[in-house]
């Protein structure tokens, strides 16, 4: 099992910035990829960011250029550096760690962007 704190998240103004955390504790022997997700309209979570123990990184198209994810191996920890924040971005972010045949999310933090 994988135990997920998760913080950061909060109310910014338009073209503001956040960092994301998330930190996993627990069985992360079998973990490949670590990443950001966020509920799409379809009512399905969709990729925000993500990154691999080799440190390759996918984004989203709606956010490259503006997001950043990162990873601190020691302290099992990464971060998604949002930055020219846009009301669409509105939305509960949900970490994730997955593997070959394992799949974990945490509790999500909330990100609203607004005036």
């Amino acid at each position: 099992q994988v135990q997920f704190v998760e913080s950061g998240g909060g109310l910014v103004q338009p073209g503001g910035s956040l960092r994301l955390s998330c930190t996993a504790t627990g069985n992360l022997f079998s973990i490949k990829k670590w990443g950001w997700y966020r509920q799409a309209p379809e009512n399905e979570r969709e990729l925000v960011a993500e990154i691999t123990t080799d440190y390759s990184t996918t984004y989203a198209d709606s956010v490259k250029g503006r997001f950043t994810i990162s990873k601190d191996n020691a302290k099992n920890t990464i971060y998604l550096q949002m930055n020219n924040l846009k009301p669409d971005d509105t939305n509960i972010y949900y970490c994730n760690v997955r593997g070959y045949v394992v799949n974990f999310w945490g509790k999500g933090t909330l990100v609203a962007v607004s005036s």
